[in-house]
């Protein structure tokens, strides 16, 4: 007979968690054809990526209210309901982080800065990349189970969450990087265009920051 997990959640007990997060990881690569779109002042492009990314977040949102209602007691997992769930929210900051960001520049319409367009792919790229190695990690929670949480498998997810760190690192560098440069621009654009853009600037180092969070909360459920 089916472990109760089993009959709710189908042959792994972590394949919600790991649909969660890819579908929190479409939200984020959908981020860079928003910004090309608004670098040329193309609002129907926007309006396009806009809606991917509203429709990844709604699919993450569905995803984690149906793991928060099925989920089993701690009796029926290798690990602390409370850790499995925090991962879970960890992993829904960056999907909602990637709408606030989508929803503030198709709010205001806002025609990126052409001379900031390169450096703020790179930094996007740095953010979709932090997410990614997340996902990686959590694509090895099946087998870290089977593996008992150690050996060569709990090596390879180190070393995931390693790297995850220096992106994030590396992102830290970049975002200050782009302020910079649009302190150089800022006096021959509109003071409230200038506010929105360092909070925009500001919202895309903190992609990163919440992938790297996420890796956080793994390593803790990885504890347990």
């Amino acid at each position: 007979m089916k472990s109760y997990f089993a009959r709710i959640f189908g042959s792994s007990p972590v394949a919600p968690l790991q649909q969660h997060m890819a579908e929190v990881v479409d939200c984020v690569e959908v981020l860079p054809e928003l910004f090309r779109a608004s670098a040329v002042g193309d609002v129907q492009r926007m309006r396009d990526a806009h809606r991917q990314i509203v429709h990844h977040e709604h699919e993450a949102d569905r995803l984690k209210k149906e793991i928060r209602a099925h989920l089993p007691p701690d009796l029926f997992m290798p690990w602390d309901r409370r850790d499995f769930l925090e991962l879970l929210r960890a992993q829904d900051r960056i999907a909602n982080k990637s709408k606030d960001i989508a929803g503030l520049m198709i709010g205001r319409q806002m025609q990126w800065p052409s001379a900031l367009i390169e450096a703020t792919l790179g930094l996007l790229d740095q953010g979709i990349e932090a997410a990614r190695q997340a996902k990686a990690s959590v694509r090895e929670l099946d087998e870290l189970v089977e593996a008992g949480f150690r050996g060569a498998e709990l090596e390879i997810v180190e070393s995931l969450l390693e790297k995850l760190d220096d992106v994030e690192a590396e992102t830290d560098r970049m975002q200050v990087q782009l302020r910079s440069q649009l302190f150089e621009i800022e006096r021959d654009l509109y003071p409230v265009d200038v506010m929105f853009l360092y909070q925009i600037i500001e919202a895309l180092g903190t992609l990163a920051d919440r992938a790297q969070q996420t890796g956080a909360r793994f390593q803790i459920l990885l504890a347990r």
